[in-house]
């Protein structure tokens, strides 16, 4: 399963400080919050809840946090009304970028995404312009301590779409319909994931070799994560490792 994203590449090496953040512990709670809305406070009935929890915990939100965003999802506390919205659009380079977002104000939320697009030499676009470039993927990643051969056979069994290594990590790729099912069965056959989510991965990635035109990408997408009620960003690009050096550097 090659081709995806470089931002979740990216993403993937600061999340350890990004994870400090109170904006990175408000996105986990808005999960919480819509996860229990939707299908009851209940984790063992409700699988979007139950993998939002791990995530959560993962990330450092503390119990308490926890807690109270299911609480108000379920209506024991005064919940915001978030919506569930994407909105996508181009990155400098012609780089395709989806964004999923859940927000209170749609008008706020959709005025400052166009702002950060202008801002930063891309352009906002409408439904569907882009979001058809990439495609819906469950992803769970294990360790390297989880036995391969064994992991890769109940993955097949169950109907997995393929299984990687990348970086220390078994990474076993699902459709959409059948990532529960793969998740809770993998479980069932002793294999404890780090990671389980759903995601967008692109179907071609467009190669970046200007540095000035990488640094507007990388500047966008992070301005877009930093926003409260961004959820996901995904994008299509790839940016040689020798120009992410210089732009660190």
């Amino acid at each position: 399963m090659s081709g995806h994203s470089k931002w979740s590449t990216i993403k993937h090496k600061k999340a350890k400080v990004d994870s400090q953040r109170a904006v990175v512990f408000q996105k986990y709670s808005r999960e919480l919050i819509v996860s229990a809305r939707l299908g009851g406070p209940d984790p063992a009935g409700n699988f979007r809840l139950r993998t939002a929890i791990e995530k959560a915990k993962a990330a450092g939100l503390p119990n308490d946090n926890i807690k109270r965003a299911i609480e108000k999802g379920a209506g024991a506390g005064s919940a915001d009304n978030y919506e569930e919205l994407i909105y996508e659009g181009y990155a400098p380079g012609g780089v395709a970028v989806v964004i999923e977002a859940m927000t209170d104000n749609r008008n706020r939320t959709a005025g400052d995404i166009r702002s950060f697009f202008t801002k930063f030499g891309g352009s906002l676009g409408a439904t569907g312009c882009v979001s058809w470039m990439f495609d819906q993927r469950g992803v769970i990643t294990f360790d390297d301590s989880a036995d391969f051969e064994k992991l890769f056979e109940s993955a097949i069994n169950l109907n997995a779409l393929d299984i990687t290594e990348d970086d220390g990590e078994y990474k076993v790729y699902t459709t959409v319909e059948d990532f529960q099912n793969i998740v809770e069965g993998l479980e069932k056959e002793g294999f404890k994931s780090v990671t389980a989510e759903l995601t967008r991965i692109p179907q071609n990635t467009i190669e970046i070799t200007d540095e000035n035109t990488a640094g507007q990408i990388l500047k966008l997408l992070e301005r877009l994560e930093e926003h409260d009620d961004v959820q996901n960003v995904y994008a299509n690009f790839d940016i040689p490792d020798e120009i992410l050096q210089k732009l660190e550097d």
